[in-house]
C-alpha cells in the first residue's frame, strides 16, 4: 500500500522509471537506489526525445535530486 512519496519509490526500485529533469529533460532507465534527498541511481538509462523514443544511452548513472521535476513508474 503507498502511504507516502517514499513508499511509491520503494515499490519502484528495480523497475522502470521515467524521470523528468530540468530543461525538459527525459530519462528512461531501471531505478537502482534513491536517498532521502531523491538523489537516484539509474542502470540501462537513456535519454528520450520528445517524442519518448530513444537518443542517448548513458549506461549507469546518478542523477542530482534537485535537478528532478518528476518520476513516474
Amino acid at each position: 500500500m503507498t502511504n507516502r512519496p517514499f513508499d511509491l519509490l520503494n515499490e519502484s526500485v528495480g523497475k522502470d522509471v521515467l524521470v523528468r529533469l530540468k530543461g525538459n529533460m527525459q530519462i528512461r532507465g531501471t531505478l537502482k537506489a534513491f536517498d532521502v534527498h531523491m538523489n537516484i541511481v539509474l542502470e540501462n538509462a537513456e535519454e528520450l526525445t520528445d517524442e519518448e523514443k530513444p537518443k542517448t544511452k548513458f549506461g549507469k548513472i546518478i542523477l542530482r535530486g534537485d535537478n528532478i521535476l518528476l518520476i513516474s513508474p
